[in-house]
């Protein structure tokens, strides 16, 4: 009869390490394969109490189950994703797999959530790779998936008892030619997308927290202006600080953070920030921290850098807010959804037209057929639907999106802007480089829309005062 440690060096020699297109791997020792396995001590088998979103993820789930009664659903989590050669991105699960498992940041990759089919609905299975054991090659070897690598693995039970879900291992999952798969199948990957369009009670409380982080990283930015304006590359200072913040108090950045000074601020992803932040210019800056629910703010302010706007400058930026204030009036319970638009984009025609920018009257320029030369200055949206993606819902039909009813619950963003680019012909001399935006993160009530980020200051004057305060 073999020994233990007979059956461990088995056990290593038939579970070859993963190759690797590097030649730089140097091959195992025997002393190592015979020992590396022995030694450990037990691991913890206590099981968590359910997380406070499995309940409502549960909920979730008990909708999707209603609308397709007989199928099987696949959810896919996702993959890693190559950054370059050995180095992947951080990975991040598919936001329908993270809304309706409620494992968020510590979902795995290559899991897959299921709808089984059984009497009177569903039961949802959740595949993923559970650690492995340390007598396995894949503990020590695999540099994606090895515990010494990337440190410990999440366990089937404890992960049952954490979403309270039935769990098994991925690669007992067997796809079948009848299965409606979320990012296949167009009636599914609707489906959940509308459904995230009224958030319940716990999104809510975590959209106030991400906006709660964010103000927190706006104020870092603030502060440390004095030092941003020295840098070279001043807008990559302005990043690292959010991002700072954004690790240390959340998940990570909601998004690729634009910070954009000057002339950047009129291009509307400007993400490259590489430029100086130079005393005299604008500094708009759009970020989001995304807590460890995997929900992000999404809030844009516009900074004068020497602490006090120019005449322009504030012209332009008082309309802009004007805009916003008039988006905001606008939004109430039962009106469209584009009607949050309209509202800004009539202000927006008003005041160009009353610069002299426009070759039509601003009535001229709202004219849905014929008009629009206003929108030159300001090509985007004013508003998009926020939640788990920062661009939430997105493969909702339109009908129930932009052409939609607004409903307590719904959380979208007001963002207006106005953007004179460095080399349009079309405006005055002293509008050219200045870009202006101011977004808020709005969640409507039964009562009418609440303004998540109203404490981070908005008007002229407020932010005039919050550079001076947290500067000097």
């Amino acid at each position: 009869m073999d020994s233990p440690a007979d059956r461990d060096t088995i056990a290593h020699e038939e579970q070859k390490p993963v190759e690797t297109t590097t030649n730089r791997k140097a091959p195992f020792p025997r002393g190592f394969l015979d020992t590396i396995s022995t030694g450990w001590a037990e691991r913890p088998e206590t099981l968590p109490s359910p997380r406070e979103q499995s309940v409502w993820a549960a909920r979730r789930r008990d909708r999707v189950s209603a609308a397709f009664p007989g199928d099987r659903l696949v959810v896919p989590a996702g993959s890693l994703k190559q950054r370059s050669n050995d180095t992947d991105y951080p990975f991040r699960a598919h936001s329908a797999f993270a809304h309706l498992t409620a494992w968020a940041a510590d979902a795995e990759p290559d899991s897959v959530l299921v709808f089984e089919p059984r009497d009177g609905g569903h039961e949802a299975v959740l595949y993923f790779r559970e650690r492995a054991d340390r007598t396995t090659a894949e503990f020590y070897a695999d540099a994606t998936i090895g515990e010494f690598w990337i440190g410990p693995r999440p366990a089937l039970a404890g992960v049952a008892a954490d979403l309270g879900l039935s769990t098994a291992h991925v690669d007992d999952f067997v796809a079948t030619d009848g299965d409606r798969v979320v990012g296949v199948d167009d009636e599914l990957t609707r489906f959940v997308s509308e459904l995230r369009l009224v958030k319940d009670e716990y999104e809510l409380a975590q959209l106030a927290l991400a906006v709660e982080v964010t103000a927190s990283g706006f104020d870092d930015i603030v502060a440390e202006l004095p030092r941003i304006v020295e840098h070279p590359r001043g807008e990559r200072v302005v990043e690292g600080v959010f991002h700072r913040r954004a690790r240390a108090d959340g998940n990570t950045v909601g998004y690729d953070t634009i910070a954009a000074s000057g002339p950047h601020a009129c291009y509307l992803h400007w993400t490259r920030n590489d430029g100086a932040v130079v005393p005299g210019d604008l500094i708009l800056v759009d970020a989001g921290v995304e807590v460890d629910s995997l929900y992000t703010a999404d809030i844009t302010r516009t900074l004068p850098v020497s602490g006090r706007f120019t005449e322009v400058q504030r012209r332009v930026y008082e309309a802009v807010r004007e805009a916003a204030d008039a988006a905001f009036a606008a939004a109430r319970p039962g009106v469209p959804f584009r009607r949050v638009h309209e509202a800004a984009m009539e202000v927006i025609a008003a005041r160009v037209a009353e610069w002299g920018l426009l070759p039509v009257t601003a009535e001229d320029a709202l004219d849905a057929d014929r008009g629009g030369q206003h929108r030159r200055y300001m090509v985007h949206g004013t508003s998009h639907h926020l939640g788990i993606d920062v661009h939430d819902c997105a493969q909702a039909r339109r009908e129930m999106y932009y052409d939609g009813l607004l409903e307590p619950g719904m959380v979208f963003t007001i963002e207006p802007g106005l953007y004179f680019q460095i080399d349009d012909l079309t405006v005055p001399e002293e509008y050219r480089g200045i870009g202006v935006r101011i977004e808020d993160d709005i969640v409507m009530t039964s009562d009418g829309p609440v303004n998540l980020s109203a404490g981070i200051p908005r008007t002229a004057d407020e932010v005039e005062e919050w550079i001076a305060r947290l500067t000097t």
